[in-house]
């Protein structure tokens, strides 16, 4: 069930420090969702996603304070306490959202990002507003941050806001984390305001990044569009007093709460609920499954059409095989998205209507959200998870799965241009989803595999998921940015200098 945290906001005066917190998060969203109960009095609820599950503990053990917006337009509230986080909510107008948010994150930055798979839009009133709302979020972090404090700032959505930080309150220890990839310097100088942005993410102490491949695009970057001296992972910034700090960039691969979600999974009530699943998908002797945002980095029109083409061929028969698909409603006031909701239904359509058979759907797409209970239900009544993305920063969904299958059993498909790759490319099945027939012979072995096979990738793939949690991203990363980082808590590229040195000193 969903937590209400507060009922009614206490005003700033009640818990805050009188100099400040000593850790302040900035992040698009506040990590609560406000909502009005049936007898109209005002709640907030702890708010889903990997990024909450991942810092509230955090915050809530340093009595932290997280910035952010509070998901309503032309809603102001003051600052309130949930959940022991003091959260402060950033106004935006619908003028806003629509500029900033909808424009130029979701559609400038986000297809740039994500090496152009949608051509992206570059509208100057876009980023006019998106450097105002920056320059909101980090006045507000500036207030609360106590003397000396960590400000950790997250996301595409506000690279500049390192930068102005750093002129408003140059006593601040200042880390981000880009939570999605960063593209080669060739795609990222489209941008008209790529060297704004550089000198915003340079503000900070630390930049982190899902892969080291993303750590070394930006270094190069900041080579090639700045006269920044860079040393291996770091780059040198000239101070006011004319000295120099140095800008650490490194990778630092986000994870899930993995014994949580392991727990969820193994409780009976989950188990009761994957064996009425796969009762009512026609108890299939293969159920393939897929779970995304509806995104058109996701593959999922690949997926589909690997998938039809195996059954039209007769490699795979509807009464034993289906596939199940969740695809959760996102950005749908974005042009891309509207049309890919219409080309993925379309696709479902021919795909059931060429090879379904009496009792027997080839293909159930359900386009909802779903609780955290019924997702890990859905995992372990899947046999085979696809995860085709096209281009994504991780893919924690690759780890969910993992962390579900306590019986060791299961296949992962993961495509090569995740950053989950990385971390779990010795456990599951690559594949290239562009490379439609390859991915059709990816999804036969996984159907296929022995169960000795299966049980061995799975054990590696558990161990990875289990020993790596998002507990450990986040102190990590803390640690890192409070320079006090022992050598096992150093990021990805500082473990493995050797094999990093080739990409950011090409």
């Amino acid at each position: 069930m969903t937590e209400d945290l507060t009922h009614a906001p206490t005003p700033p005066s009640a818990s805050a420090p009188d100099d400040g917190y000593d850790l302040v998060v900035v992040a698009n969203r506040l990590p609560v969702d406000h909502a009005v109960d049936a007898d109209g009095s005002s709640v907030w609820r702890r708010a889903p996603g990997g990024l909450v599950t991942a810092i509230a503990p955090l915050m809530e053990a340093d009595e932290g304070a997280w910035v952010g917006w509070a998901g309503a337009p032309d809603v102001e509230h003051e600052p309130f306490d949930a959940g022991g986080i003091r959260c402060v909510p950033v106004t935006l107008s619908s003028g806003d959202v629509e500029r900033y948010y909808e424009g130029f994150s979701n559609d400038t930055l986000w297809p740039l990002y994500h090496d152009v798979i949608a051509p992206p839009s570059f509208h100057r009133t876009w980023w006019e507003t998106y450097q105002e709302v920056n320059e909101r979020f980090a006045r507000a972090a500036a207030e609360v941050a106590a003397p000396g404090g960590v400000v950790w700032v997250q996301d595409y959505q506000l690279q500049l806001v390192p930068a102005i930080l750093r002129r408003l309150r140059p006593d601040l220890r200042i880390g981000f984390f880009d939570h999605i990839p960063f593209p080669p310097v060739e795609i990222f100088a489209q941008l008209p305001w790529r060297n704004q942005v550089l000198e915003g993410l340079l503000g900070a102490d630390v930049v982190g990044f899902q892969r080291k491949a993303d750590a070394a695009n930006f270094l190069r970057a900041v080579r090639r569009l700045t006269d920044r001296q860079t040393r291996r992972h770091h780059v040198l910034v000239p101070t006011p007093d004319g000295g120099t700090r140095e800008v650490r960039a490194g990778a630092f691969p986000i994870s899930i709460d993995a014994t949580s979600f392991d727990a969820l999974a193994r409780t009976p009530e989950v188990q009761a609920r994957s064996r009425e699943i796969r009762h009512e998908l026609g108890n299939p002797e293969v159920v393939m499954l897929g779970v995304d945002r509806l995104d058109y980095t996701k593959g999922i029109r690949h997926r589909i059409k690997a998938f039809g083409e195996l059954v039209t061929d007769g490699s795979i028969d509807v009464a034993s095989v289906t596939l199940v698909q969740v695809a959760s409603p996102s950005r749908e006031n974005v042009g891309a998205y509207m049309q890919l909701r219409e080309e993925v239904e379309g696709l479902v359509g021919r795909v059931n209507g060429e090879v379904a058979d009496f009792g027997h759907t080839a293909v159930h797409y359900m386009h909802h959200s779903y609780p955290a209970e019924e997702m890990a239900a859905l995992f372990c009544a899947a046999d085979v998870m696809l995860v085709t993305s096209l281009r994504d920063g991780m893919n924690l969904v690759a780890k969910e799965y993992v962390a579900a299958r306590s019986d060791e059993s299961g296949v992962l498909v993961l495509s090569e241009f995740t950053g989950a790759a990385d971390e779990l490319g010795r456990g599951a099945l690559l594949c290239n989803p562009h490379d439609i027939d390859g991915l059709k012979e990816t999804m036969m072995r996984a159907a296929s595999m022995p169960r000795r096979e299966m049980r061995t990738r799975m054990r590696r793939l558990r161990r990875q998921v289990l020993e790596n949690d998002v507990a450990l991203w986040s102190r990590t990363f803390l640690d890192v940015v409070r320079d006090r980082a022992t050598h096992a808590d150093l990021s990805l590229e500082e473990r493995h200098p050797d094999s990093y040195a080739d990409e950011t000193l090409a």
